[in-house]
């Protein structure tokens, strides 16, 4: 049950972050190896180590993080811009899915006249 999770989640983080994802796991592999770690131990092992990886991957751009100093943004405005500069630099990565044509807008009922 350990593995199947340690697997899991290996695989989700590959799956969000597959630049760093695949170093991680591969350099956490070795640093168990090289301990000789086996079963329970080196599972728990390159789950923490995969971790603590993630924690210290980049978490935005530099072209963010750049627009956001020239914006001179702090706090909650600076963190949602980071958000929705790092969503617009995904979506132009990534045009795999079309937008969703927009539906015809409803004509409006007349409104009745009071008499």
């Amino acid at each position: 049950m350990t593995i199947r999770m340690l697997l899991l989640s290996l695989g989700l983080s590959a799956a969000l972050s597959p630049a760093w994802a695949a170093d991680a796991v591969a350099e956490c592999g070795a640093k168990a190896a090289e301990k000789k770690l086996a079963g329970a131990a080196k599972a728990s092992f390159e789950k923490k180590c995969v971790a603590d990886a993630a924690a210290a991957a980049p978490a935005s751009s530099p072209a963010c993080e750049k627009s956001a100093a020239d914006k001179k943004l702090h706090g909650a405005a600076r963190n949602s811009h980071m958000k929705k500069c790092m969503a617009d630099e995904k979506a132009a990565a990534n045009p795999a899915t079309p937008a969703t044509p927009a539906t015809p807008a409803t004509p409006a009922a007349p409104a009745a006249s009071k008499k």
